[in-house]
């Protein structure tokens, strides 16, 4: 059994036990979140597909930590003209384990 999810403007292929990286979530650590913007189900090897989200299906999460990403540098350089700026930047993550998918 699988769930499509939505979050932060990504879509996840997600199943019970996952843990998965997603964009910053405004929850604690520790604490349940459930999304519930489910696109699809497979349940059974069939597939419930949503026009553009499934109603009345959730998928139950457990937050387990927040964190920072891998730092990419960003560098602006314009030829001949003496311009030259560098800038980094660590996306905010947060890690969830998928708990059950409630179809």
């Amino acid at each position: 059994m699988y769930a499509i999810i939505m979050t932060g403007g990504k879509q996840y292929k997600v199943q019970e036990g996952d843990v998965v990286f997603v964009e910053k979530l405004a929850a604690e650590e520790g604490s349940a979140f459930t999304f519930d913007k489910v696109l699809a189900v497979s349940k059974d090897g069939k597939v419930n597909f949503g026009a553009p989200l499934l109603e009345t299906a959730t998928v139950n999460a457990k937050v387990l930590s927040h964190g920072k990403g891998e730092k990419i540098i960003v560098f602006k350089y314009k030829a001949k003209k003496n311009y030259r700026k560098k800038q980094g930047h660590r996306q905010p993550y947060t890690k969830v384990q998928i708990e059950k998918i409630n179809a």
